[in-house]
């Protein structure tokens, strides 16, 4: 890990800390992180806010370099970091913003079976999905695609998966953009990011992606949990995974190609893996379009593994899904960089809004929250460790005010993966999680070791963070009873 940061920080309030412009002579605007005093403790002992301060960097930023309580250090920007720039003042786009795995995301259904249902057979239940839905590195499955139908996912996203038979209708208005990016471009797409994502969609991948049966313990907002399906002693289910090898090899691509390119437009950087484009640049439309696709590729993947868990549901409890009451709560985003319109200095401009390990927070009455939700705001989903909780927030209006829009993506590491399995060592994680009454599977030999709870911050004090920042609020608190990973 980094070493500590040095700079400027200055208080503004309970959740509120700002990097000053006047730190570095290229900084454009100011850094805003939300964190309280216990979470500010654990983020100054990386380079993630040197991190924020340099985003503040980048040519046609607006507002502030923002940065969620879950923040932490990653490529080019922190994981938690938010920036909008306006292509219209020079803005760019990077894919140091947008991460690896591009679309990387949360989908939450919920069920209308209860925990006395379910933790009999949870162990059985564990099991199935392992065995169901392929997961693991590089791990391919049994569903393939051929080229022709790989565009077709860039290009349609969700909603090609869906008229092949792997989902409901209603779960593309559940899903951010309807599960399909606009101006998503395959023919940008190389060769080799095909040919990883041939056999890769409906398959859940490695690192922190997982798939969690859950059951509601807390509700803290009963309006919002109605408008959501959500009670006391339900059981949920909760998919994280995003492109697989696809979108690696989109954002590795777009990191090659675009190394030349600040120079070529006059572009001084104060970290080169902050490497960009101008948005409204041939090779800022290359990437968009490419990281537009690899995006789609992401939304069917999730809806595929939808499909493939409630059939494992299904075949448990002898009862179609559509009578276990399966239905989609919402699918996020949560690295990605979208054209979203907001009002700076008085006047509405068109941004391109990068979310890196951060996710959208819509409130009520905003156009793109699904009409079911529009009395009380878009679903915000905010997945924990193995071992204590979730939480599902809902969008508030001072996140159009202060964030873009935005909010927390997870907890947030606290331990490398490196560092998490050396202080595994003697240890038997998925004993210890069964403990806490999680069964626990992972493909890996060292997935639980790099994932174990202890290498996260605690979800709790993330979500208050934002809850008192008032960019979103509590809704319901999710409990793990059973896990599966890479």
């Amino acid at each position: 890990m980094s070493e500590a940061y040095s700079g400027p920080l200055e208080r503004l309030d309970g959740c509120r800390w700002r990097i000053p412009k006047s730190y570095k002579p290229e900084m454009r605007v100011d850094g805003m992180i939300y964190a309280d005093d216990t979470l500010m403790e654990t983020i100054r002992t990386d380079k993630s806010l040197e991190q924020v301060a340099n985003v503040a960097c980048l040519p046609g930023i607006v507002g502030n370099s923002l940065a969620m309580p879950d923040i932490h250090w990653g490529y080019g920007f922190c994981i938690g970091g938010v920036a909008a720039t306006d292509p219209e003042e020079g803005g760019v786009i990077s894919p140091g913003g947008v991460g690896y795995d591009i679309n990387c995301g949360v989908r939450l259904l919920r069920t209308d079976l209860s925990l006395p249902e379910v933790q009999p057979r949870i162990e059985k239940i564990v099991n199935s999905m392992f065995e169901n839905v392929p997961c693991g590195v590089g791990r391919g499955g049994r569903i393939k695609f051929d080229r022709g139908e790989l565009h077709r996912i860039m290009t349609e996203g969700s909603r090609f998966v869906v008229e092949r038979g792997f989902g409901w209708d209603s779960d593309l208005g559940l899903t951010e953009a309807g599960g399909c990016m606009a101006g998503a471009n395959p023919d940008f797409v190389s060769k080799r990011a095909f040919s990883r994502g041939a056999d890769q969609c409906g398959t859940l991948g490695s690192g922190n992606h997982f798939i969690e049966v859950q059951v509601v313990e807390e509700i803290a907002d009963q309006q919002a949990a109605e408008a959501f399906g959500l009670s006391k002693g339900q059981i949920t289910l909760m998919i994280h995974s995003g492109s697989r090898g696809l979108g690696y090899q989109v954002c590795d691509d777009a990191l090659k190609e675009l190394r030349d390119v600040p120079r070529k437009y006059g572009i001084e950087l104060p970290d080169r893996q902050l490497v960009c484009a101008p948005v409204q640049s041939r090779e800022g439309e290359r990437y968009l379009g490419a990281m537009g696709a690899a995006a789609n590729y992401a939304w069917a993947n999730r809806q595929i593994m939808t499909y493939l868990a409630r059939n494992v549901f299904a075949d448990i409890f002898k009862r179609p899904p559509e009578l276990l009451g399966m239905r989609m709560i919402y699918d996020v985003a949560h690295n990605i960089a979208k054209m979203e319109p907001y009002d700076v200095g008085g006047r509405q401009r068109m941004l391109c809004v990068h979310r890196k390990g951060a996710t959208r927070a819509f409130p009520a009455g905003h156009p793109e929250v699904p009409p079911m939700y529009q009395q009380v705001g878009q679903p915000v989903l905010v997945p924990g460790d193995m071992g204590r909780s979730s939480w599902v927030l809902v969008g508030q209006p001072a996140a159009i005010e202060q964030t873009f829009g935005s909010c927390c993506h997870g907890a947030g590491r606290l331990m490398s993966r490196s560092a998490a399995i050396r202080a595994a060592k003697g240890r038997s994680i998925d004993k210890e999680l069964l403990a806490r009454g999680v069964v626990a599977r992972a493909r890996g030999r060292t997935g639980l070791a790099e994932e174990q709870p202890e290498a996260y911050k605690d979800v709790s004090q993330v979500a208050n963070a934002v809850h008192k920042a008032g960019i979103s609020k509590k809704v319901a608190r999710l409990r793990p009873i059973g896990v599966i990973k890479g």
